[in-house]
């Protein structure tokens, strides 16, 4: 079983570089290109077709009028249904950035791949049954190989993994308590998914896990559906990936760094009554045809018109990314220096953001390659070995978030402050984006410590999640 070496001849191969994301991928990359060991990033594509790829290369070459991508990146013939391909495009790159989903039918052979051959793998995969199995059937193997593999390095999840360890990073106290338009390859992704979640529980029981520490109150479970005053609106559970990535992420660094877990569920913001009739009836529709393999299929083959528009073939367009943001605003509550936990409410409170432009598909990319520049230059800060890892479990020691902040993905402070307490109820607080569906996390920590995550998107419609946890913020003794 081969190992990395960086006599490579390229930095980062861009697998599915001709694909709806792979576009943006390269785009980013060759913007990033300086970003690389020794100041200069040896690139190049790869995909199934060499036509489709040249002509990513000329789009990139006139959207960026950088002319020499033409002549100066290489071109890799690579198809996933062909081992022997995937084997000699893996041992030519140090990081292999997947964009070729869904994952659940493409992504094993790319992994496997990867981890035979040397390469470092890093995906934009939000799909939990996927990314939690190639950690049981992968993790030893890639751990011997001194391979990583690093799931979810898109909007899904980087930007709430990375959230939570940065609000508790910024603390300055003992605990904190805290308490659009897409394209129709997420759409295939949430199809199969929800046909196959029974098979995701029978995985998750072949880990064989012990439950996590709970110190102090334990998170309250909301029901499927309920009315939220704090957002004035319905919500229901929210059925992504963040929530499964965060576990995965607080389980490592509770058990390699002795850092108290946070306990996390979330939910996803649906409206008023009209917009709980129409979620109910899609959602009712989805579920019925979800069950079938011709009712996939006609969920596939019209994702526009079951989606009601928020899916489509085409994805969005440039313009319509123009006009899109997000935002995600992190409450906490906790204990400033010299006050004993057990003596009294949260003294201290602390607000964090994160905000940055459209998620799918420009803050996606950002994320995935920046991901890929920090293993690259900051190996020293990853896990000691390689394996399986979720975005928190592998950056949480590097400059990850320092990276993203130069990339327009802006990590902030906007309030800090110690404060006298007499009685704390842990809410949700939540605003609906423009002309959307909105998303929430509220997320609570121990002992009483809350945490919320509060999401916004401007623009195209983007949903996300209001969650809760509960979890103490500082290392046991």
């Amino acid at each position: 079983m081969a190992t990395v070496t960086s006599t490579r001849p390229y930095h980062i191969i861009i697998f599915g570089a001709s694909g709806f994301t792979g576009q943006f991928v390269v785009e980013e990359v060759a913007r990033s290109a300086f970003e690389g060991p020794s100041g200069s990033l040896k690139w190049a594509l790869a995909g199934r077709s060499r036509q489709r790829l040249e002509g990513v290369l000329n789009q990139a070459a006139e959207t960026l009028r950088k002319p020499e991508l033409r002549t100066e990146v290489e071109i890799i013939v690579a198809d996933v249904s062909e081992a022997d391909s995937l084997a000699i495009m893996c041992q030519q790159g140090l990081v292999v950035l997947n964009c070729v989903g869904p994952y659940r039918f493409y992504g094993e052979p790319v992994v496997r791949a990867c981890i035979e051959n040397g390469a470092h793998c890093i995906d934009i995969c939000g799909e939990p049954q996927f990314l939690e199995r190639m950690q049981l059937e992968y993790h030893s193997r890639a751990m011997d190989s001194g391979v990583y593999v690093i799931g979810s390095c898109g909007f899904d999840s980087i930007p709430a993994d990375m959230g939570i360890l940065y609000t508790k990073d910024q603390f300055k106290g003992r605990d904190l308590f805290v308490g659009g338009c897409a394209h129709d390859g997420t759409w295939q992704s949430a199809i199969y998914g929800f046909a196959d979640s029974g098979s995701l529980r029978k995985l998750r029981k072949k880990f064989g896990y012990q439950p996590l520490p709970v110190v102090g109150a334990k998170v309250k479970k909301r029901g499927s559906l309920f009315f939220s005053k704090e957002i004035d609106q319905y919500a229901i559970p929210f059925m992504g990936s963040d929530p499964s990535v965060v576990r995965r992420s607080q389980r490592f660094l509770y058990e390699g760094h002795q850092e108290l877990p946070v306990q996390y569920s979330a939910y996803v913001g649906v409206g008023g009554v009209w917009s709980l009739i129409k979620m109910f009836c899609g959602g009712l529709l989805f579920w019925f045809l979800g069950k079938f393999g011709l009712g996939r299929k006609l969920l596939i083959t019209f994702p526009e018109f079951f989606s009601f528009g928020v899916f489509t073939k085409a994805g969005p367009s440039r313009k319509q990314m123009e006009g899109t943001s997000f935002s995600l605003t992190f409450f906490g509550e906790g204990y400033a220096e010299g006050l004993d936990p057990s003596q009294g409410r949260p003294n201290a409170r602390i607000c964090t953001q994160i905000h940055g432009a459209e998620p799918g598909y420009v803050a996606t990319p950002v994320a995935m390659v920046q991901a890929a520049i920090t293993v690259l230059n900051e190996p020293q800060f990853l896990p000691i070995k390689g394996g399986v890892y979720s975005p928190g479990a592998a950056f949480a020691r590097t400059t990850l978030i320092d990276r993203l902040n130069r990339h327009g993905l802006v990590f902030s402070v906007l309030i800090w402050t110690v404060f006298f307490v007499s009685n704390i109820e842990i809410g949700n607080i939540f605003t609906l984006p423009s002309g959307g569906l909105g998303s929430i996390f509220t997320i609570l920590l121990i002992p009483i410590q809350s945490f919320q995550i509060y999401r916004k998107c401007h623009g195209l419609q983007v949903n996300r999640v209001l969650s809760d946890t509960l979890t103490p913020c500082h290392a046991l003794p």
